[in-house]
């Protein structure tokens, strides 16, 4: 989800998802510990607003990641033949 905006809400994400709000927050917690996300936090109607985007390490890592699982199943596709 992260990938395709520049930033998102943590709500849409935490309805995205169906998870609760402590279950998200420890990921996003552990993300952002590791340098892949940024967090921001702005007020919006009397209440704070909890945005979400990707770092440039993140967006690295996230592709590094989705070339592997590419690999991995075009190697499980030469399995079937």
């Amino acid at each position: 989800m992260l990938a395709g905006v520049d930033t998102i809400d943590f709500a849409t994400i935490r309805e995205a998802l169906d998870v609760s709000e402590s279950v998200l927050s420890k990921h996003i917690r552990t993300l952002e510990e590791a340098g892949y996300l940024k967090i921001s936090k702005t007020p919006s109607e009397g209440r704070v607003r909890t945005w979400l985007s990707l770092t440039s390490t993140g967006r690295k890592a996230l592709k590094g990641h989705l070339a592997a699982l590419s690999a991995l199943m075009a190697g499980a596709a030469g399995l079937e033949a």
